[in-house]
């Protein structure tokens, strides 16, 4: 009786770090990688926010540095940023396939 509780209790256990895993790690980690591919995909021209909320527009990419030069507002200062520093891509647009197979459906029908 004693042994059958214990094995009881060690699959409860097993149980609640399968579910943390299903639900707090598991989409921690992709949107984790969604983010790292955002970032690998900034080129010059895109619009970016940095963490701080500075807005600006990518116009250097230093790989061996792993930063951006960007530059902000009328007066064209610049500023280099690294990618850990970048918070989201303004002007990129995430792929999807319904939509773009609805445009190309519509270009078809015209």
């Amino acid at each position: 009786m004693e042994q059958m509780s214990s094995w009881g209790i060690i699959i409860i256990y097993v149980a609640i770090f399968a579910l943390m895993y299903l639900f707090l790690i598991r989409p921690n980690s992709k949107l984790r990688k969604a983010e790292e591919e955002l970032k690998k995909s900034i080129t010059i021209g895109d619009d970016v926010t940095t963490i701080g909320g500075i807005v600006g527009k990518v116009v250097a990419v230093k790989d061996d540095e792993d930063a951006f030069i960007i530059e902000t507002g009328t007066d064209r200062v610049k500023m280099k940023i690294r990618k850990w520093g970048i918070s989201s891509v303004d002007n990129k647009k995430p792929v999807d396939p319904k939509a773009e197979k609805k445009a190309k459906k519509e270009k078809e029908d015209k």
